[in-house]
């Protein structure tokens, strides 16, 4: 798959501003409180793709690019 069209995780959470910080987001991904295509991700660095559901907090955001 083309690397454009991958993310990391902790870069997706901070580029929809569901974080604030990357600090934060390595909080929240290691703590479990995200879960990835319905399944708890505790991996900061996973990359995700177009198309995966991100779940944080009770809403749900599906990878789209460009991130927005």
């Amino acid at each position: 798959m083309s690397e454009e069209l991958l993310i990391r995780l902790d870069q997706f959470l901070k580029l929809k501003n569901i974080v604030s910080s990357g600090g934060e987001a390595k909080i929240v991904i290691q703590m479990g409180h995200v879960k990835v295509n319905g399944v708890v991700e505790t991996r900061r660095r996973k990359k995700i793709f177009k198309g995966d559901r991100v779940e944080f907090n009770g809403e749900e955001f599906v990878v789209s690019f460009p991130v927005d």
